[in-house]
């Protein structure tokens, strides 16, 4: 054990929702609490423009407002919020070592993972424009299909995902073009066949997207190419919304805890518990279903109490 190294009663790897609930309940039950807030402060909620669809709002909150919110409740219970980012773990003992910044190593009874996913883009400069601007695109309909009521929009995507977003959408808007860049979809028969019997939603299989057009500040068509034909198209449209899948920040745990095959960590049902006794998980690093701030704050919730039971067993 290095001079640096430092002991802690629970570490919580991550904010966001999922990170400052689990603060919040950890730091209310005397566990001194040490919270890293990772390489994206707030997590994905910080992209969020308007959310309404969280309780106790009523007049909506804009994403990172929320989180600095939650950051500040959670410190007001003596939460000790740090920046920085976890980059090496070590879960083979009864102690937790987990290492920030390549430099600093710290013991922890309990850890909380709540690193969240990242949502993957097609990596287009108009689309990333938008995206920062709060424009029109978007990688979650149940956040933002609101917005867009009555409106025209497309979406990208071929999976089980894009086409459960699209029927959502469907219900919202005026009309749904759904691009889908090959020549068939990669999403259950089911679901397929419920977007294609949906009267606004326009398929166009084999295309690609070329560019997301707005007037600087706010999207107003998408240009698609045609793949068979060569020909690109443009597409009226208020919103452009990305349903090409998730990617759950969670490598860094690879080695100790059991993962599912696209790297979200698999939980015993019904509670926050890993594999690992003591290593706990909330928030979107272990769900691929609902993906939703308020289930996020659920589980952090359920990490904290599952971890001050832990806890209270070693006594």
């Amino acid at each position: 054990m290095s001079d640096t190294t430092e002991k802690v009663k629970c570490l919580i790897i991550g904010s966001g929702p999922a990170g400052y609930t689990a603060a919040i309940y950890a730091a209310r039950a005397n566990m001194n609490p040490v919270l890293y807030q990772g390489t994206q402060p707030g997590g994905q909620l910080t992209t969020t423009n308007e959310v309404e669809n969280f309780p106790g709002y009523p007049d909506g909150v804009t994403g990172p407002e929320m989180m600095v919110q939650l950051q500040a409740q959670a410190q007001r219970f003596g939460t000790d919020v740090r920046d920085g980012w976890v980059t090496k773990v070590d879960f083979t003992g009864p102690i937790h070592k987990v290492w920030v910044n390549d430099t600093k190593e710290i013991h922890a009874q309990t850890v909380i993972i709540s690193t969240g996913a990242s949502a993957k883009y097609l990596g287009l400069p108009s689309e990333q424009h938008y995206l920062q601007t709060g424009g029109g695109v978007s990688a979650c309909a149940v956040c933002d299909g609101f917005f867009y009521r009555n409106q025209e929009v497309v979406i990208v995507g071929a999976g089980d995902s894009a086409c459960e977003e699209a029927h959502y959408l469907s219900k919202l808007c005026k009309k749904v073009t759904m691009l889908v860049r090959s020549d068939k979809f990669r999403a259950s028969r089911i679901m397929e066949e419920r977007v294609r019997k949906t009267e606004n939603i326009e398929i166009l299989m084999h295309h690609d997207t070329v560019e997301v057009i707005g007037d600087g500040q706010v999207v107003t068509e998408v240009k698609a190419l045609n793949k068979t034909t060569g020909q690109e198209i443009t597409i009226p449209a208020t919103g452009f919304f990305v349903a090409i899948g998730h990617k759950p920040n969670t490598d860094i745990f690879a080695d100790y805890i059991t993962l599912d095959e696209t790297g979200y960590i698999v939980n015993v049902p019904g509670s926050s518990k890993t594999n690992v006794p003591g290593v706990f998980v909330a928030g979107d690093a272990a769900d691929h279903v609902y993906r939703q701030a308020i289930t996020a704050a659920g589980t952090g919730c359920m990490a904290a109490l599952d971890a001050e039971r832990y806890l209270a067993s070693l006594e």
